[in-house]
């Protein structure tokens, strides 16, 4: 490495890194931190992953990775909360956070906030620590309320968020058009943001024999769809499921990788839609998956689908080519830089079940030659290893340090 080794407090206040993957509130952000985390502790540099204490039975302090450790704080109950409902006790979480450092002699160079909970946090303790504050969104509140899915982000989450991006000393947007929502919405210094992609972890995403795949699922003879993501309106999953019913050819399974029990409700409004189409027989509700099964689901699937009304990035398209398997996709987050329009799959102006049905049977068509195609598909993403995003966010915060005025 060539930078200074930092100290670095990294808070991810609502969402642990470590949870499990397709929870209501457990997805790409988690995979983010988790991995930047340790991804920066190979470079030289030392991390605390601070989170919200949500479970009685959970360690307080645990290893993540080399340098890079996951402290847990209480601040409300041990258990898990409605996003909203953690503001509150925000203000706690930051108390119990500096009595933490002073207890442990801790000194941070940088804190680093993902998602505008974690951002408030940073902005008060930056404050009295007399350090660097940078903040990474997610998702905006702004851009979800134009989704128009039937509710809307409080108004305390846009103008904190706007608080936030204003004050602290810089804001990490993780594709082009999350940087022209930020200025569009919030109004905030162009040279206050930066563009550092989300990355793929290339050594657990790899092409793996469809053969082997699918007998590991217990697939037989199917054209695969997948859809990886959290059961959240935001996702699409409902436009996708209408698609089926354009895809007429017998023989072809939708796999839905993602939820639990926290979201039956929305699960059985899924499958009841399926029945009222008469796609149940095509359409299976995997569930949750533990992250190192789904290369097995992407490596066995035809065609991966992400049908989002938004994304600020989009890690599913991502590990999908990652594993060797093309991807159709609506244009949102990063999904322009990440795949190759013809060639690696197809990007959709909108999730309108026809344009996805279409695109989808452009891929399901094309003579299947997996091995040669996976090749070439991986090596398209190759720049996205973690490495090349941690070095990246490396010399954010130096420059950072180096440029700024602490206040």
């Amino acid at each position: 490495m060539t930078a200074q080794p930092l100290r670095i407090a990294m808070l991810c206040v609502h969402s642990c890194p470590m949870g499990k993957l397709g929870e209501k509130d457990t997805g790409g952000m988690s995979v983010y931190v988790r991995e930047l985390a340790c991804e920066l502790g190979k470079l030289g540099h030392y991390i605390d992953v601070y989170t919200r204490a949500h479970d009685r039975t959970e360690t307080a302090i645990s290893q993540i990775g080399n340098n890079a450790r996951l402290i847990h704080l209480r601040a409300g109950k041990d258990e898990k909360m409605d996003k909203l409902l953690i503001y509150p006790h925000l203000d706690d979480f930051a108390c119990r956070l500096e009595k933490f450092k002073k207890d442990n002699q801790l000194q941070y160079d940088v804190i680093h906030s993902h998602y505008w909970l974690s951002g408030w946090v940073g902005e008060k303790v930056r404050r009295w620590w007399n350090s660097h504050h940078v903040t990474t969104f997610h998702t905006l509140g702004a851009v979800k309320n134009t989704a128009n899915l039937g509710y809307d982000e409080p108004d305390l989450r846009i103008e904190t968020e706007r608080q936030v991006a204003t004050d602290c000393h810089r804001v990490i947007a993780t594709s082009k058009k999350e940087r022209e929502d930020l200025l569009h919405h919030y109004h905030i210094p162009k040279e206050n943001i930066r563009i550092v992609p989300c990355g793929v972890n290339l050594d657990l995403f790899h092409p793996i024999d469809k053969d082997i795949a699918r007998q590991h699922l217990g697939v037989n003879g199917e054209r695969v769809i997948l859809f990886v993501g959290r059961i959240d309106p935001l996702k699409g999953l409902e436009r996708l499921l209408t698609a089926m019913s354009h895809l007429s050819d017998q023989g072809i399974k939708l796999l839905v990788v993602g939820g639990d029990d926290s979201c039956e409700r929305e699960l059985q409004g899924l499958r009841n839609l399926c029945q009222s189409m008469n796609v149940q027989e095509s359409v299976t509700f995997v569930g949750r998956m533990e992250q190192k099964e789904l290369p097995f689901f992407y490596a066995a699937a035809d065609v991966c689908v992400m049908p989002s009304y938004y994304e600020s990035f989009g890690l599913v398209p991502l590990e999908s080519l990652a594993c060797g398997t093309p991807v159709v996709a609506t244009r949102v987050g990063a999904v322009e830089d990440i795949v190759r329009d013809g060639e690696t799959g197809y990007i959709v102006a909108n999730n309108q079940p026809d344009l996805l049905a279409g695109r989808i049977s452009d891929i399901l068509s094309k003579p299947q030659d997996h091995t040669s195609r996976a090749v070439a598909t991986r090596e398209s993403i190759v720049r996205f290893g973690w490495n090349n995003v941690a070095t990246a966010i490396q010399d954010e915060y130096t420059s950072v340090i180096a440029s700024r005025v602490i206040y």
